[in-house]
């Protein structure tokens, strides 16, 4: 299946990137003279999606002007702000991203596809009876400005179910979330009120066994500081 709904979590206070984000949201700073949600607002709509719901907090009426001519993409403010999982709890809530499986995008972590596009495939290693949530993960190994051990392991290439790296990783391959997945609303229907991060729900997907993950075939670029900005501009202006 593709989703036709989707939501790019754009409302995080960018407290790593500044100064730069003293001024300037995070998902408008810019990599190869592209802003960081456009990277994701064109993967979205070359997967087919018709739908994007984008939520706003810091600096957020800057994103909304950026955006408001397409005419796909839906706002949600958001004061206080809610973190990843109470923002999509949100916008589901207001009937935004309907009732089947729908991505989720991070709005500051780029990915470069090589071959089948990573949405698309995420789409067709869905697997309703199975899966509440589907990740896209990348190798620790050839993840750009990632340094740590990675977020889960597990069989991934044909998206099987996750663990975390604390629960048995050692030694084992590690695999970092790219930011990207495709989520069904019924793992919210426990979900809290209020502000809290997606992590809790995984870990209950994980205790069910219905969290998996898909490995991420391409490159991806953890944009996380203004060094990491300037790095991922300069390989990306240079054509790596």
């Amino acid at each position: 299946m593709t989703p036709n709904h989707a939501m790019i979590l754009a409302a995080g206070l960018g407290m790593r990137m500044r100064p730069l984000t003293l001024t300037t949201p995070k998902p408008l700073l810019k990599v190869a003279d592209k802003p960081l949600i456009d990277w994701a607002v064109d993967r979205l709509a070359e997967a087919g999606c018709d739908h994007l719901v984008v939520n706003l907090h810091h600096l957020g009426q800057q994103i909304e002007r950026h955006l408001k001519s397409n005419p796909a993409v839906s706002f949600v403010q958001e004061d206080p702000v809610l973190e990843t999982g109470g923002g999509v709890k949100n916008a589901l809530d207001l009937g935004l991203l309907g009732d089947q499986p729908f991505f989720a995008c991070n709005a500051d972590n780029l990915w470069l596809d090589d071959g089948e596009g990573s949405l698309e495939r995420l789409g067709t290693a869905w697997n309703d009876d199975t899966m509440d949530a589907l990740l896209l993960l990348h190798p620790v190994e050839t993840a750009t400005g990632y340094d740590g051990a990675g977020d889960f392991w597990g069989e991934v290439t044909q998206a099987g179910p996750l663990r975390r790296m604390t629960d048995g990783g050692e030694g084992q391959p590690g695999f970092v979330f790219t930011g990207v997945q495709m989520l069904h609303p019924r793992l919210f229907e426990s979900a809290p009120d209020g502000p809290f991060s997606l992590n809790v729900l995984y870990d209950q997907a994980l205790a069910a066994g219905r969290l998996h993950g898909l490995a991420h075939v391409g490159a991806w670029h953890h944009v996380g500081t203004p060094e990491a900005l300037a790095a991922t501009d300069a390989l990306l202006k240079g054509g790596a």
